[in-house]
């Protein structure tokens, strides 16, 4: 049989005059581990979700941080249900070196140990801010905690992310980096240059996409057509899933299988987590 040779696509020979509709592939489902009532949809898949849980409620130092002890416990509603900001608190990734973040994600760098009265002099710019009042607030950075600085445009950090994955895979560090974005970044075009180079050089890195469906202001009608952020990843050649971002547990899944294979495969991955 006469097939296509053409480099660069995997295709098959066709007779008839046909464009591909947007609407006509389903949309990618979103990966869950909890039902909306917080129930564990099937518990043999994951019988540690109460140790889990207690983790992330007491990963923070009570002294100095109990006003967060007391907000997870608030908004910790049924069984385990935690608000669509909390997936970020319960990431284990200890082959992680690098961390490229936006704005909203700072409960990360408070995971690995970032003192809070650092955060507040961040904000204030005073004379304990590291960078000395030289950035605009919420910009947090910390060098020895591997989490570079926050900069105020959009997507800026997605291709530096993936120079600095590259830069591991040549030093064969068995590490990853992970970087956060919002749906809103991932329309600038830094960030098709980057799932690109990602791809095409292997780069050992998550893309992890907040969708809130919004981008401050601006609905994902205004922002793309197409079925959300995961679907572009295929189109890369990224391993690629969505996720239900209020189930902590789903991300928890998630994050830490595209760690291991980020570490294992060189190869990036792409998650989207769907909240509100």
């Amino acid at each position: 049989e006469e097939k296509p040779q053409f480099p660069g696509a995997s295709a098959e020979f066709a007779e008839r005059l046909e464009f591909i509709q947007p609407n006509v592939i389903s949309g990618i489902p979103v990966y869950r581990v909890m039902d909306r009532q917080g129930h564990i949809l099937h518990p043999s898949e994951d019988p540690q979700h109460v140790l889990l849980l207690e983790h992330v409620i007491n990963m923070y130092d009570p002294p100095n941080t109990c006003y967060l002890h007391v907000w997870l416990l608030t908004y910790t509603v049924s069984t385990c249900v935690t608000p669509g900001t909390c997936y970020q608190h319960v990431l284990l990734l200890e082959h992680v070196i690098n961390m490229y973040d936006h704005l909203n994600t700072y409960c990360v760098l408070m995971y690995r140990g970032y003192p809070l009265d650092l955060f507040m002099a961040q904000c204030y710019g005073n004379s304990m801010d590291p960078g000395k009042g030289r950035q605009m607030p919420v910009h947090y950075g910390c060098r020895q905690r591997h989490f570079v600085t926050i900069s105020s445009p959009l997507a800026t950090q997605i291709p530096q992310a993936v120079g600095a994955a590259y830069a591991i895979k040549r030093a064969d560090a068995n590490r990853a980096v992970i970087c956060y974005f919002g749906e809103g970044a991932a329309s600038e075009g830094d960030a098709h240059a980057g799932f690109n180079f990602a791809a095409t050089l292997e780069c050992p890195i998550v893309f992890f996409c907040r969708n809130n469906g919004y981008a401050i202001s601006t609905p994902t009608s205004e922002q793309y057509r197409g079925d959300g952020i995961a679907a572009r990843g295929p189109g890369y050649g990224l391993l690629s899933i969505r996720v239900d971002g209020n189930d902590v547990f789903a991300v928890y899944r998630a994050t830490r299988e595209a760690r291991r294979r980020a570490v294992a495969e060189n190869r990036p991955v792409l998650i989207e987590a769907m909240t509100y």
